[in-house]
């Protein structure tokens, strides 16, 4: 029997370079107009047989920064597989003290706290496009997932505290690779952040331009700096914690990603990101240069992949 299409996406965090208990089918390489993204996209087997691509973020060694991921080029990629949702993986800190280590967030909101050296859209010159980015995650996807993440907290290890799950939570994407000051961390939770990370911007913001429907499932590794009962966040104990989040995330893709693979490849997900550049755009077709309507063909197809 023929594999289905391949239309979901998995974006490993930190630790997470493989989906080691699923069946590789294949590494493929893509290039882009915005050159090779952070891994080979590596093809894994469902137990029910659906296909899924994945790609590390950081590189299959974590040779890459939270501020050099070329997510630009994996955001382009996934789209010229066919890929129609992406379900990313996070490490965070947290920002509160219901979320403790171990746990797991799936936010619905955003903070940018970067700096403006991350390319963060395909349009940064030569032709405008503005994006809706109220809601920087797909809300269907996340409220697809949650009660599936939900059910497999159940089934997880018991050698070590079984984790929660936190919805509707934001997220403070900072620029790194240096940890929060407990000034910053503090800071963070005045403007209402819950968790923090350095890697949701600009992929959220690239996928949504690409119309790609786009979740983040975030493991918390430490509490961050902010609590001054304790001792700053060391690196060990971040990565000591990140050991036991990657297992489960491993055990949650391959429950989970069934499911979403159906509801996508249904169109029951309702896909509201799909079609929702058409209007975007503000440059007028006959000031398009060729050569950037030809890039932007590759994500968007429908708009650009014409005559100018």
């Amino acid at each position: 029997m023929a594999a289905s299409k391949i239309v979901v996406g998995v974006i490993g965090g930190s630790g997470l370079y493989k989906l080691d208990n699923l069946s590789l089918v294949r590494t493929t390489e893509v290039d882009t107009p915005w050159g090779k993204p952070s891994s080979p996209i590596s093809i894994f087997a469902l137990p029910s047989g659906e296909e899924i691509a994945f790609i590390a973020r950081h590189g299959i060694n974590h040779q890459i920064t939270p501020s050099t991921v070329p997510s630009r080029a994996n955001i382009a990629a996934f789209k010229s597989l066919g890929i129609k949702a992406i379900v990313a993986f996070s490490a965070v800190g947290s920002l509160q003290e219901e979320i403790a280590p171990g746990d797991l967030v799936l936010p619905s909101q955003l903070i940018d706290r970067t700096k403006g050296i991350r390319p963060s859209t395909y349009f940064p010159d030569t032709i405008v496009a503005h994006a809706m980015f109220g809601d920087p995650f797909s809300n269907a996807l996340i409220n697809l997932i949650s009660p599936l993440v939900e059910s497999v907290i159940p089934t997880l290890p018991e050698e070590v505290p079984r984790p929660k799950l936190h919805v509707n939570k934001t997220a403070v994407v900072m620029e790194g690779p240096a940890f929060s000051t407990r000034a910053e961390s503090n800071m963070y939770r005045m403007l209402g952040g819950d968790i923090i990370n350095m890697s949701a911007l600009p992929e959220s913001k690239l996928a949504r331009e690409a119309e790609i429907s786009y979740a983040l499932v975030c493991t918390a590794t430490d509490y961050d700096a902010w609590r001054v009962s304790e001792e700053p966040v060391t690196v060990a104990e971040v990565i000591a914690t990140l050991t036991r989040n990657v297992e489960n995330s491993k055990k949650i893709t391959g429950a989970i990603l069934a499911e979403v693979h159906r509801a996508v490849a249904a169109g029951a997900l309702g896909n509201g990101e799909e079609g929702g550049m058409r209007y975007s755009v503000m440059t007028k077709p006959e000031a398009w240069p060729e050569e950037e309507r030809k890039r932007l063909s590759f994500i968007l197809p429908y708009i650009f992949d014409k005559q100018s």
